[in-house]
């Protein structure tokens, strides 16, 4: 049987477009193997799909002065040896990674025991976990056209980024009686009360109590099962610029606003693609330091005014088969291997 192992970890974005391989893999013949970090949320969602997951020793590379700089250099070199040690026992055909730093030590070890590595890069501009692996991956996978011209152009390959298929199959009623709301106002993911009903996903630990029980507004820490039926259910998005994210509000088509980390938080790469989304016409940016509660309201009742030309532009907007894209660059590797 065909084998893959799957890395990626750190956040929810270097798991999901993961988890969105793993149908058609199977489809395909693959036994799969996940490495991620010893406690990472990779762990709990892929143990969850009854997929084998091996933890290894991960540390952070920075670009900016941490007393912890002096520690994780021997962490980083701790999990290449714990990845070449589980690499060689598990035998693999192929490494697909999807980024985040527990996977530097995975693909260095896999160009070491000679298993081709495809990488996979959401973001417009590589992040430094990529910019490290790119030279022992075999393939360089990439969302956006801009980045094609960064990357070695005998690596680069435009996929786009693998959606979740389930969350093309929400059902908006469904949506509706699980939030508990009426079919008399439009609904926006995120937060504004007087003119919207508000689905707000407020991240683990940040639900604020002073706001429950309050009519047509509903928030929840984190959403699994019910994700494709909110999604139906809302009309426009509200959205940090994560190019997962993005990606999955574009395949649905909904018009959206994006507020990108600001420069000062992150390395920028939200600016980057939420400015590309808006040239394309799939969305309206605000960036932090230009919010005003005035401007949020105004620009959110312009979005939702001009909805139909959103879901347009998008609906016209070349959508790639980024699952199938994939794992055909992956069946290369292993048919190359034999």
């Amino acid at each position: 049987m065909k084998h893959i192992v799957l890395t990626g970890g750190g956040t929810a974005g270097h798991v999901t477009p993961n988890i969105a391989l793993i149908p058609t893999l199977k489809a395909a013949g693959y036994q799969i193997s996940y490495i991620g970090s010893y406690e990472g949320i990779e762990r709990k969602l892929i143990e969850e799909m009854g997929i084998p997951y091996y933890g290894i020793s991960s540390g952070k590379l920075r670009r900016y002065f941490d007393p912890k700089n002096f520690s994780d250099p021997f962490r980083v070199l701790k999990g290449f040896h714990e990845a070449k040690k589980l690499l060689k026992k598990l035998k693999p055909d192929v490494v697909f990674s999807k980024g985040g730093f527990v996977t530097v030590p995975v693909v260095i070890a896999a160009k070491r025991c000679k298993i081709p590595a495809i990488i996979h890069e959401s973001d417009m501009t590589p992040g430094l976990a990529n910019k490290l692996c790119i030279p022992s991956a075999v393939k360089v996978c990439c969302n956006f056209p801009e980045t094609v011209s960064s990357l070695p152009a005998d690596k680069a390959v435009l996929t786009g980024t693998p959606i979740r298929q389930e969350l093309m199959k929400g059902d908006k009623e469904a949506g509706r009686q699980f939030c508990g709301f009426t079919s008399d106002k439009p609904v926006l993911m995120v937060e504004l009360l007087k003119a919207f009903q508000v689905i707000h996903l407020c991240g683990k630990g940040k639900m604020d109590e002073t706001l429950k029980g309050t009519e047509g507004y509903v928030q929840y820490e984190y959403i699994k099962e019910e994700l494709p039926d909110l999604f139906a259910l809302s009309d426009v998005v509200i959205s940090r610029a994560g190019a997962n994210a993005i990606c999955e509000i574009s395949a649905l088509h909904k018009p959206n606003l994006l507020i990108p980390l600001s420069a000062n938080a992150s390395r920028g790469d939200q600016i980057l693609n939420a400015r590309s989304f808006e040239k394309q016409g799939f969305s309206m940016v605000l960036e932090e330091e230009e919010i005003t509660d005035e401007k949020l309201l105004d620009t959110i009742h312009q979005l939702y005014d001009n909805r139909h030309s959103f879901e347009e532009a998008m609906s016209a907007g070349k959508q790639m088969d980024s699952i199938h894209h994939i794992v055909s660059l992956i069946e290369e590797c292993v048919l190359s291997k034999k």
